[in-house]
């Protein structure tokens, strides 16, 4: 197997946000943590990145050290186009069940955009608007 650089990776990263660039639409991304605790709220993050943008380091987040997201956040955040975090905590899912609070995070998350994506590219099954 042909091991890649850094900037190929990034590269195939952005496979699915390339089309959408090229056509002019904001995308946005969004990934959710908390789904697997028993205890604690689940977080969602939604960023739009400028077209192109290309951050070394970015991975999928369970690849990545706590230390290293923690470089990783400012870099991210610092070059969004917009980002928001969305959160619900242990009352709310003890009242509404784990999968609804799933995507009420990821709605939460959306709300806070500073700018409207006209695409979501989600890291997981589904979501439901």
């Amino acid at each position: 197997m042909k091991k890649i650089n850094e900037a190929e990776r990034l590269e195939q990263m952005t496979q699915y946000e390339r089309p959408f660039w090229e056509r002019g639409i904001a995308v946005a991304g969004m990934d959710e943590v908390g789904r697997g605790p028993l205890a604690g709220p689940v977080v969602a993050a939604c960023v739009i990145l400028p077209p192109g943008l290309m951050i070394e380091g970015v991975n999928d987040s369970k690849k990545l050290t706590k230390k290293r997201m923690e470089k990783l956040y400012p870099l991210i955040t610092g070059g969004a186009t917009a980002f928001g975090t969305g959160w619900v905590f242990q009352k709310e899912i003890d009242e509404i069940n784990i999968l609804r609070a799933s995507f009420l995070a990821m709605h939460r998350a959306v709300d806070q955009l500073a700018v409207r994506p006209q695409h979501l590219l989600i890291d997981g099954n589904r979501f439901n608007k």
